[in-house]
């Protein structure tokens, strides 16, 4: 890490051109990833990242520059590079830096980085093993084992300073179905902010089978049908549809460009009665969690809708000063190479009071989204395209045949409007959200809930 004498040095620098804030943002990152594909182990790499980025505000003008080099010189140099790109009027001193502590609420218990790349891969076998027994129409498996320790150091001109670290370790499992003719995909992929013990709740080989389950569940699925209908979504990765559709236009620097559908609405309703959404980057060992964000601010639990009236938007701390506020803690970047935006952390719509069989039951005709996966968004109006991994008909209150090939058709807004159960069941899944070039850490989730009527795209109209 640096030492204090120079992040003082640098800052100032920073600051010689008129800025009126500045910040240093150290980053020590190790990746390890192991593939698998065709019961062979085809990688393993280990990847490091070292490098520090100074950012300059004055005003609302932003000037970032980054390097890999660092010596005194070279940081320095960064800094006087920022510094003058800000061309400000200001002429500010640093102040005394004061470190921040952080309490531990993602304790980590097996660090990857202290497990054989043996055991790794004895666990990426084993999901494979998993997933070529299930069933003989299983024709080929991919497996992911991938971990991250990621340590940070921030530090500004208004005296803040801190260190965190995180660690994110996760499987990702890929079976592929086929019987001559067709050819069905089932994923399985968990994840946390936690070390090597992730795999004393998920046991490789069950991810494996789950993996191939939902393959040969789809191979022998029948083609969806096509008409508006109400339609229930499973609880976690369920989430990504309000991620997506929702989740983005609640990011403050949206809000302030105009571009999102939300802009506006605090203190109006924007959602169902039963539909409260929150962020919160505090929740224990979640995958989108931390102690603080990339600007060092402590991570926090943001209330965003509340019973369907619109509380509050995302802020890091750029969007926060703008409108003479607090940042909320959603200050994120992809690396040292990247200046923060306002991100998502874990993103879902919170528990309701209905028991997951009691939404099935109120469906007399509609479709189960067990599984969602990929799917288009217009992040300014809302209106998405999301594909359905796994689906089933609802029949007269009850599971009934699986079907394939079903998309979701909306508008965020609306979908939040018609959603008359949630359920008790929530769950988070991981995943990682892309926004202007950058890919970060962000965790989706949902109870059980039901959408009153959504647009499902088939390749059968409904009928025939």
């Amino acid at each position: 890490m640096l030492s204090e004498k120079l992040i003082r040095e640098i800052l100032q620098v920073a600051l010689e051109g008129g800025g009126d804030f500045a910040e240093v943002f150290y980053e020590d990152s190790v990746r390890n990833i192991l593939t698998l594909e065709n019961s062979n182990i085809e990688n393993v790499k280990t990847g490091y990242d070292l490098g520090v980025g100074v950012r300059v505000l004055s005003g609302d003008k932003v000037s970032y520059a980054y390097t890999d080099d660092i010596t005194k010189e070279s940081l320095l140099r960064t800094a006087k590079v920022a510094g003058a790109a800000s061309q400000g009027s200001a002429k500010l001193a640093v102040n005394d830096l004061t470190r921040k502590g952080i309490t531990l609420i993602h304790p980590i218990e097996k660090k990857p980085m202290e497990v054989s790349k043996g055991q790794k891969a004895e666990l990426v076998r084993e999901a494979n093993k998993g997933a070529l027994n299930y069933d003989n129409l299983i024709k080929q498996v991919m497996v992911t084992y991938a971990d991250k320790t990621q340590k940070v150091l921030i530090a500004n001109s208004e005296g803040l300073l801190v260190e965190d670290e995180r660690v994110h370790t996760r499987m990702m499992v890929t079976a592929v179905a086929s019987d001559g003719e067709q050819i069905q995909t089932g994923s399985e992929g968990p994840g946390l902010h936690l070390g090597f013990e992730l795999f004393d709740r998920y046991k490789a080989k069950e991810l494996g089978k789950e993996a191939a389950r939902q393959a040969v569940t789809m191979l022998k699925a029948n083609p969806a049908p096509s008409a508006k209908m109400p339609v229930v979504i499973n609880n976690g990765f369920g989430g990504v549809l309000f991620h997506e559709a929702c989740g983005h236009g609640l990011e403050a620097d949206a809000i302030q460009k105009n571009s999102s559908i939300f802009a506006g609405k605090v203190g109006k309703q924007v959602a169902s009665k039963v539909v409260t959404a929150i962020d919160d980057g505090t929740v224990k060992n979640a995958w989108g969690s931390y102690g603080v964000d990339d600007e060092g601010e402590s991570a926090q639990r943001t209330v965003l809708i509340k019973d369907g009236i619109l509380q509050d938007y995302m802020y890091d701390y750029k969007t926060a000063r703008k409108e003479d506020r607090i940042s909320t803690g959603n200050g994120r970047r992809d690396s040292y190479r990247s200046i923060p935006i306002p991100r998502m952390t874990n993103t879902f719509i919170d528990k309701g009071q209905s028991n997951p069989e009691d939404i099935i039951s109120a469906v007399d005709d509609g479709l189960y989204a067990k599984k969602l996966s990929g799917g288009q968004v217009e992040p300014a109006t809302g209106d998405f395209v999301f594909t359905v991994a796994e689906g089933y008909l609802i029949k007269n209150g009850k599971i009934a045949d699986p079907i394939r090939g079903a998309t979701l058709i909306g508008k965020g807004i609306d979908v939040l409007n018609k959603i008359s159960m949630v359920g008790n069941n929530l769950e988070l899944a991981p995943g990682m959200c892309g926004k202007d070039g950058q890919s970060v850490p962000a965790a989706v989730g949902q109870p059980t809930v039901l959408v009153d009527q959504i647009t499902v795209g088939g390749t059968e109209r409904k009928g025939d």
